[in-house]
């Protein structure tokens, strides 16, 4: 199975430095592709995000467990525990914090984990399904039914999360895969808050029904900076040929 991915991340207009890192690596029979968005209010989040994504790929590429899962969240834990450290050891990294979320693709599957509010989608058939479920205070409101979905949309503390990498030891990772259908197209969007809180869904998918990448990569971008990027914002694009 041929793969095809573009990444991209840039500086909201309302921020003077990046705190998302990106990154996408070809390892064994697959692809690994990794968005860390350092939390806004945390010293260091720049720093957060990119020792995140190395140390992600590092323990990925490194581990013998052959259960494509246990690897992700072994990574991710392992990334946890080297934000931990580092912060321990430097006074300037203390309270540095990141979400994750880790795509692993190969020709029959695809295998994710995530921490936070960073986000994966799925493209086929010209609908997108959001694969994960934010790790945030307004998520928790609205599956405890205190809120409804549109209230959700423009809650004050939205950018709350309750789970991150760099928080706490005992980190909780949610993990999940589903197995491709036999000549189906689809992409994959992983993407920060700085996305998602822009960009509704059906614009994704509208976006997304593009074949070319790079060009879905240069609509998405001037739309998002249309309405102010507000926030840093990244993303990967997957997509395959059948």
């Amino acid at each position: 199975m041929k793969l095809n991915y573009i990444f991209s991340s840039r500086t909201g207009l309302r921020r003077s430095i990046n705190e998302d890192y990106v990154d996408v690596f070809e390892v064994e029979d697959g692809l690994l592709a990794i968005v860390c968005d350092g939390l806004g209010g945390n010293k260091a989040g720049e720093v957060a995000s990119k020792l995140a994504v190395s140390s992600i790929y590092n323990s990925f590429i490194g581990s013998e467990a052959k259960d494509l899962l246990v690897r992700i969240k072994e990574a991710i834990k392992f990334a946890n525990e080297q934000l931990i450290h580092s912060a321990d050891k430097n006074s300037e990294f203390k309270g540095m914090a990141t979400t994750a979320v880790v795509l692993f693709i190969d020709k029959n599957f695809a295998n994710w984990g995530h921490v936070g509010d960073s986000r994966l989608y799925f493209y086929t058939r010209n609908q997108v399904s959001q694969l994960t479920k934010d790790h945030s205070f307004v998520q928790k409101l609205l599956d405890d039914g205190y809120i409804s979905s549109k209230d959700a949309e423009n809650h004050p503390h939205k950018n709350v999360i309750m789970r991150a990498l760099g928080d706490k030891t005992n980190l909780e990772v949610d993990t999940e895969k589903i197995k491709f259908l036999k000549n189906e197209s689809w992409k994959f969007l992983l993407c920060t808050d700085g996305v998602s809180n822009v960009v509704s869904r059906q614009e994704l998918a509208e976006h997304l029904a593009y074949d070319d990448l790079e060009f879905i990569s240069k609509s998405l971008s001037k739309l998002i900076d249309e309405r102010g990027a507000p926030d840093n914002y990244s993303f990967i694009i997957i997509s395959n040929q059948v």
